[in-house]
Parts: structure tokens; sequence; C-alpha cells
């Protein structure tokens, strides 16, 4: 059985075979927090770092929103006098309010392949819901519906990518020991893109541009893409609130995803399509793979980091797609053959060879259709995981 004891301090440490837990408190534990994947994954092919700077500040109110209605602690597993795992317990307030869902959200966990580290990370979820009156715990996700959720299941020998979670095959494992269960399933694709466009697709998209009055803006610089940015996110809202779990997005959300994600936004990467009135009624952000970038940088891009990068947008044979969204008037009219035929023109261009999917809830039936002429393949799969406490 494992001995789990509960800390603040390093002078507490006695007894190192023994599992301490202690909750991070410090700026230089929050880092320690942060470091703990990259040192355990230090020698694995698939693992991609994320960026240390804004990993640091999603623990700050003044950089992340989201904390302004969010509980949330952090908690480090130590083991033999070493950092040995680490998982962040949430309550969302929003989503109590505006849903009536009322859970507590566990993230950002990682550990060693054991088992009494793996349980005492759990067992302080559980007791910070206990203590929050809550009966139901979920994870890993993060505080909303835009961060990074749930743990790879399937498809560990894949690199991730920017915005994938990685994990050891053994972390499902241990959680399935623990008593919890399958929540929700997201699905990845991985398409090879094709050098002759689909008759289909070649077919409608003219079609389909001429009947409803629409067309693609093709931005001559970045700048000209930022008065499309908040359209964007409104147009995400209303393209996918009716899935389970989906909050709208906040003004001080838009802000952030901005700062944090415009700067690696490559303006031949964007396709925006708008009607006879340039209102905003489908768009598709893709960007170069960056994953061996960061591998590269180690979630860095200074000094060196932003080199690495800057080569990964100039020549690279494989994109993913982050963001898709169409207005649903839109949906079921063929605008997506006018988005993949010039998503079409801009990969053969470029050189891009591969396309891989951000990970879609298995229930969004109507987004996956969208990849079905590309002969999609299933390559990785990954799940949040509940409990009734």
């Amino acid at each position: 059985m494992a001995i789990i004891l509960y800390i603040c301090a390093n002078h507490c440490l006695k007894n190192m075979s023994e599992v301490f837990i202690r909750e991070v408190k410090t700026t230089a534990e929050i880092k320690e927090f942060v470091q703990f994947p990259m040192d355990l994954y230090k020698d694995n092919p698939y693992y991609v770092p994320s960026f240390i700077k804004d990993e640091i500040n999603v623990w700050n109110k003044n950089e992340n929103p989201a904390l302004q209605y969010s509980l949330a602690k952090q908690f480090l597993a130590y083991k033999n006098g070493k950092i040995a795992g680490r998982i962040a317990a949430i309550i969302n307030r929003k989503e109590q309010k505006e849903l009536g869902i009322t859970k507590v959200r566990f993230g950002w966990i990682d550990f060693i392949d054991d088992r009494e580290v793996s349980k005492a990370l759990m067992d302080m979820v559980i007791n910070f819901a206990k203590h929050h009156q809550i009966s139901k715990i979920e994870g890993p996700m993060g505080f909303t519906n835009l961060d990074k959720a749930g743990m790879l299941t399937f498809g560990f020998e894949k690199i991730a990518t920017m915005i994938g979670i990685y994990n050891h095959a053994y972390y499902p494992q241990h959680i399935e020991a623990l008593g919890l269960t399958k929540e929700k399933e997201w699905v990845e694709f991985e398409m090879n893109f094709p050098k002759i466009l689909p008759p289909k697709v070649e077919k409608f998209s003219s079609l389909i541009a001429e009947k409803y009055k629409l067309r693609v803006l093709h931005f001559k610089s970045k700048e000209e893409i930022l008065p499309y940015v908040k359209p964007m996110f409104k147009l995400l809202d209303k393209t996918y609130n009716t899935l389970s779990t989906y909050t709208p997005i906040t003004e001080e959300q838009i802000k952030t995803y901005k700062e944090k994600f415009f700067p690696l936004i490559a303006k031949n990467y964007v396709i925006c399509v708008v009607d006879e009135h340039d209102e905003l009624v489908s768009f598709a952000v893709t960007m170069p793979s960056y994953s061996k970038a960061l591998q590269k940088s180690k979630g860095k891009l200074f000094p060196f980091g932003w080199w690495h990068f800057l080569q990964a947008e100039k020549k690279n044979d494989r994109a993913n797609f982050y963001l898709i969204g169409i207005h649903p008037e839109y949906q079921r009219r063929g605008v997506t053959a006018i988005i993949f035929k010039e998503i079409f023109v801009r990969f053969n261009k470029m050189g891009i060879d591969f396309a891989e999917t951000n990970p879609e809830l298995e229930e969004n039936k109507s987004v996956q259709v969208l990849w079905q002429d590309y002969n999609p393949v299933n390559h990785k799969r990954r799940r949040t995981y509940s409990m009734e406490i």
C-alpha cells in the first residue's frame, strides 16, 4: 500500500521510499511542475514539449483568463528524493453556472511507472473534490474546451502535435486500475495529401461559390488576418455549441489565444471564405508541423529556438489542421469543397505531403466527414476518464 504524506516544505522529507505529495506554491515549484514531463520524456522521440513560458503563464491570473472563474491546485509527487509525478485539480465555475456541470477536472498529469505514485496523485484530486463537496472527477483536461484534453490510448509511436497530449502507454493502465472509466473519446486522422484534386471537390467548389456568392480571401500579410481573428472564434461558437460540455469563448480567451498562437500562424495556411456582404461563413487554420521544431528548441523560442520554427515554416512536408469553423447555415451546402480546393492548391505549392487533424470528439461526425475524400487513417485515439466518488 502506498504511504502518502502531504507536505509543504523540503525538510519534511524523511523516508525517501515513501510517496510524498506537495502542493505547488512557489515560483520555483511551478517551474519544477512545468519541467517534470520534459525530464520524464527526454529520450522519447515522440514527445513534443510545450512552450515553457506558456506553461508557466497558465498558472498566472494575469495571463490566464480562465483563472478568473476557476479554482485550481497543482501537486507534485516525490519518491526516493526525486519528483516522480505531477497533477492539477480544477473547478471551472463558469461550466457550473452555464452548463450545470459540477465536476473536478484533473490535468497536467504525468508520473513514473509506479502504481503508488499514480494512486497518490489521484487521491489528491479525489480529496480535493470531496473537500469541495463535488462527486465527480474527470480528466485529463484543462480549464476550458480550448485546452489540451484526452489521455493517449493508441498511437504511442506517432510524434505528437503541438496541441496534443503525449503520454506513455502505461498511463491509461494505471488510471483504469484505479477505477476510472471512459468518459469521452477523441480521434485523430492522418492523410497522405493527394497530388490530384478529387473530381468531386473540383466539380462542386466552383458551383457552390457561384450559387451562394462566396469567395476566398487571399491575405498579403499576417496583419491582414487580424480583423478576422475575433469572427473566427465567434464562428467556432456557432459551429460547436451543440456538442456536449461546450462553453462559449470569452473575450478574454480570444485575446489570450490570439497572443499565444498568432505569432506561429503563416498567412498561406489560413483559409477564410466570406459571403457577398464580406461576412465570414467558413475558415480553416492550418499550420506547418512545429513538432520537430519544438523538440529541437526544447520548448524555448529564445535564444535560438525561433530559428527552428522559421525553418519549419519555410520547408516542411507536413501540416496540421488546428481550427475549422463553418456557419451552421452552410454546413450542408458543400462549402467545405471551397476550403479543400484552396488548401489543395496551397499545400501542393508548399510541398505538403501529409496532413494531420486536430483531436476531434468521436461523436463529432460533422467534422470527421470533412476528411472522407482523402482516405484518412485513424492513427491516434485519446480519452478522458471519470469517476463518481
